[in-house]
């Protein structure tokens, strides 16, 4: 008897090995899909720009510095890539930008949602795809209207979309990687990081803000104070800022943010503005 019982325990083990190696091989496979939309997109729609090089590095003496010369004079820098917002809204009229950071993965269209569900599991040319794409919170204006937008994306197990944004809580990954880029067919914005920090799903972060004013500046303030890493960069409560989203797993509704500002450069979608 005690044979017996031996065995189909082993039956059973092998039996749960196999369905979930099943289940891994069809959540690679499911991942490799929505990596190959995304790398077919990048071929696509974008190319590295080739309007002078003096222009696509920020200034030597840091994000504050930038910060200051583009607000003397946004066309001093433009966009790192061109976007060819044309054949991409032609695809789906939903996309509202590009977000990218240089030497990461972050490299993705950016849609307005209809609502918060319907593009978690809709790639941007709305098939199905657990990658999901990187959109706006439904509650902002379109065009990056508010004083503050809200972008999510998935934390994906294979470190694609959004997963990446918990590397910034640390001090030397910021560091190297100070701004991101968020290209529009209108206006383009170095998106001046100030903030990262773990919060959860239901917390004020996730507040949106139509106009400037004492509220935002103590938002901003408080975001600021949260930060994980430091950075010289002081949001005042002018312009406007995003919050960037992904799940973090430290606790349930756990989530992963990062604050920045907004700020125009001298290109829309990779073309210097005239």
């Amino acid at each position: 008897m005690g044979k017996w019982i031996g065995r189909l325990l082993l039956l059973i083990l092998l039996g749960v090995f196999a369905f979930s190696a099943v289940k891994l091989l069809q959540i690679r496979n499911k991942y490799r899909t929505g990596e190959e939309i995304y790398d077919t997109a990048t071929e696509q729609f974008t190319q590295t720009s080739e309007f002078t090089p003096e222009s696509s590095e920020p200034a030597a003496g840091g994000i504050v510095e930038t910060v200051d010369l583009l607000e003397e004079d946004p066309g001093v820098l433009y966009a790192p890539i061109v976007v060819d917002f044309d054949q991409l809204t032609a695809v789906n009229s939903d996309i509202e930008g590009w977000i990218y950071c240089e030497d990461s993965v972050i490299n993705y269209p950016v849609v307005a949602a209809p609502d918060n569900e319907y593009y978690v599991e809709r790639s941007y040319t709305r098939v199905v795809d657990p990658c999901g794409t990187i959109f706006t919170d439904a509650d902002n204006l379109k065009g990056f209207e508010d004083n503050n937008t809200i972008l999510y994306g998935h934390h994906m197990q294979n470190m694609s979309m959004f997963a990446t944004l918990k590397y910034w809580l640390k001090q030397e990954y910021y560091d190297e990687h100070p701004y991101m880029w968020l290209l529009t067919p209108e206006q383009d914005y170095m998106i001046v990081l100030f903030s990262g920090y773990e919060t959860s799903a239901t917390s004020e972060t996730y507040t949106i803000f139509r106009g400037a004013g004492s509220e935002l500046r103590l938002y901003l303030a408080e975001a600021a104070a949260k930060s994980l890493f430091h950075s010289d960069f002081v949001p005042d409560g002018r312009g406007k800022y995003v919050v960037l989203s992904t799940c973090a797993y430290s606790y349930d509704e756990a989530r992963t943010v990062l604050h920045g500002k907004l700020v125009p450069v001298g290109s829309a979608g990779g073309i210097p503005i005239e």
